[in-house]
Formats: C-alpha cells, sequence, structure tokens
C-alpha cells in the first residue's frame, strides 16, 4: 500500500517528459519517490516469503493431523 498514492502517482503523470508507459512511470516514480518504493519492495518480500507459492497450506494439514 502506498500512502497518498493518488496524489503521488498525478504527480509522477504530470513530471513524465514523453512517451507515457509503464517503464516511464515506473524509473519516474523510482526519481521521484525511492524511499516510497523501498518499503514497499521490502512488503512486498516479506509477503512472498512467508507465501511460498506453489506449495500447499501446511497449517492446513497440521489441523487434519490433529483432528
Amino acid at each position: 500500500m502506498i500512502i497518498q498514492q493518488e496524489e503521488k502517482f498525478k504527480e509522477v503523470l504530470a513530471k513524465i517528459e514523453g512517451k507515457i508507459n509503464e517503464q516511464s512511470f515506473f524509473n519516474k516514480f523510482l526519481e521521484l519517490y525511492p524511499e516510497v518504493w523501498k518499503k514497499h519492495k521490502i512488503t512486498y518480500s516479506k509477503f512472498t516469503r512467508s507465501k511460498k507459492f506453489g506449495q500447499k497450506n501446511t497449517l492446513a494439514k497440521a489441523r487434519n493431523i490433529l483432528t
């Protein structure tokens, strides 16, 4: 979650020179808000580490064994 994301996105769009696309938006966002991006990236990394994609929920397995 990016706090005040609508305002930040509007500012980024206003400052992009030339063609607006995903890459130009991303580059300008990094330039204007490097700390916001760093926090967002850290949070996403924590989520993906805790979420082990492609594996079943081991907690559900443990519940089935206990019952």
